[in-house]
């Protein structure tokens, strides 16, 4: 923890707050110190329950993903207060977790918009690596009827969720697309030169095209 606060910078902790992340900890410097540390699944447990942003993150790191119990992911990800503890926590944990598709089932249905998105997230993930069994159709049923209203993390994930169905599945391109379309969502998203914007159409066109190209999609 020592460690941690000689790292904190208060330039690197005002861009991370505007971004709702309460902490001032390069995460070069982090991902290095984690590299030293090793795979410290103890010490990883007793960093998460300090509170502290950078210790969480850095205990992500350290920690090793199939050790959790399903019921200790679950209350970590509703303790998970800022956006990059919640990221990281599904994408480097949960989803190398065995209990990951019994969380996504009962995440996307949590009536906390902040932890149906990590549901959102983990059903993106299937929709691109492992689609068999899933409901494309439902799924684009439940974005067309919820995504224009719901919360910001909420909605970003479910966008997602609609730009993956689009790219990765010919016959349902259309129908994504013409939801993105009617919906709206994240049109005037701000995008930086050279970055694909994340308004649905234009996400899924552009993916579409690079692949086609045979660049990196």
């Amino acid at each position: 923890m020592a460690e941690l606060a000689g790292l904190d910078d208060p330039k690197t902790r005002a861009v991370n707050e505007r971004h709702g992340d309460d902490h001032g900890v390069n995460l070069g410097k982090l991902r290095a110190l984690a590299k030293r540390l090793k795979t410290q699944q103890d010490l990883a447990r007793r960093l998460w329950e300090t509170d502290d942003t950078a210790a969480r993150l850095l205990a992500l790191l350290i920690c090793r993903p199939k050790a959790f119990e399903r019921d200790e992911l679950d209350v970590m990800l509703r303790e998970a207060r800022t956006p990059k503890v919640h990221d990281w926590l599904v994408n480097y944990v949960v989803k190398k977790n065995p209990h990951a598709e019994e969380l996504r089932v009962s995440w996307s249905a949590d009536p906390d918009p902040v932890v149906a998105s990590a549901g959102w997230a983990l059903t993106t993930e299937r929709v691109a690596k492992k689609p068999e069994g899933l409901d494309l159709a439902g799924l684009l049923d439940v974005i067309e009827a919820e995504m224009k209203d719901a919360r910001d993390r909420l909605q970003w994930a479910m966008n997602h969720c609609l730009a993956q169905i689009g790219i990765e599945h010919t016959e349902h391109r259309t129908r994504a697309i013409d939801i993105g379309e009617r919906l709206q969502v994240l049109k005037d998203y701000p995008t930086s030169p050279g970055c694909t914007s994340p308004f649905a159409p234009v996400w899924i066109t552009e993916m579409v095209r690079r692949q086609q190209d045979g660049g990196p999609a």
